[in-house]
């Protein structure tokens, strides 16, 4: 299953687990509910944002794009995680607004039996998109994936909750753990911003990704004198390494070519992705004419 198929899942899914959510927060009267509901409404959205974003981003680059489609899963990415910071402010609001003006709740075990089985659902949908997400490295998906899994906490503990007010009869609990929840989701999401956020201004890789490929050149020093001015980004599923190479001035265009399709089939090892730039140099610029511009 690709990844669009994927994303559509959990757009059927949270479809209904919402409509289901809906009509139960209403019937039970649990603000703790119908946060939920309006939780898994912005789940929701953030599915059908990836479920485009990830068809979009997959397009091959054009006239227009000639570096591709890749950023819009990261501004994918960074609108699920501000509709997420919404829910959470939208959450607390209604939580505190149930502690000044408690109200007995209906129905409980019913609401309980609902957040179980909205927890079942989501959890095996948000496994297999977490997995898609890994396989594509879908910035937009996996934070779909998020949305999803942290659905299933919050569900289980509203369901928690529920049972906690009616074995103790305590209404406070409803709210006060409603405000919980929505804390933890606003954490999670931050932890999210940073990784979909930081590509839009072409921020470099993680310290651990960039010592994978320096670790891949440096194998082949032997060939070449030295390297500089090496820089990476990230847009979207794609990684872009580019850096100056200093070869020897006697080497061949055609040996100088052959060695920096090595190099780029080596990162590549690591990043299946990546494009690499490779700018060639010779030992003494001044004995050249220009230098060779190799791209991957």
């Amino acid at each position: 299953m690709n990844g669009a198929k994927i994303a559509f899942l959990s757009v059927l899914s949270n479809t209904f687990i919402v409509s289901l959510k809906l009509i139960v927060g209403v019937l039970t009267g649990s603000v703790a509910i119908i946060s939920e509901a309006i939780h898994s409404s912005l789940d929701l959205v953030a599915s059908l944002i990836a479920f485009f974003s990830v068809r979009w981003s997959s397009r091959s680059a054009d006239k227009t794009h000639p570096y591709g489609h890749g950023k819009v899963e990261n501004i994918s990415g960074t609108i699920e995680t501000l509709l997420i910071f919404v829910a959470g402010f939208w959450i607390i609001n209604e939580c505190v607004h149930k502690i000044m003006n408690p109200t007995a709740i209906e129905l409980p075990f019913l609401g309980i039996i609902v957040m179980v089985v909205g927890a079942g659902i989501n959890y095996m949908v948000s496994r297999k998109v977490k997995k898609k997400a890994d396989e594509l490295h879908s910035v937009a998906m996996k934070s779909n994936a998020l949305h999803l899994l942290t659905d299933v906490f919050t569900s289980l503990g509203v369901a928690f909750s529920l049972l906690l007010v009616t074995l103790t009869g305590w209404t406070i609990l409803d709210p006060v753990i409603g405000i919980v929840l929505a804390l933890y989701i606003m954490g999670e999401a931050y932890k999210l911003l940073k990784e979909s956020f930081p590509p839009l201004l072409d921020a470099r890789l993680t310290e651990a990704e960039e010592n994978e490929i320096l670790h891949v050149i440096k194998l082949f020093q032997g060939r070449y004198i030295e390297f500089h001015d090496f820089r990476t980004r990230r847009s979207g599923p794609e990684e872009y390494v580019d850096f100056h190479l200093v070869i020897p001035s006697k080497m061949s265009v055609a040996t100088a070519h052959q060695l920096c399709d090595e190099i780029e089939l080596a990162i590549q090892g690591i990043f299946e992705r990546a494009q690499v730039l490779i700018h060639i140099e010779p030992e003494h610029e001044q004995l050249a004419n220009k230098p060779v511009l190799h791209e991957g």
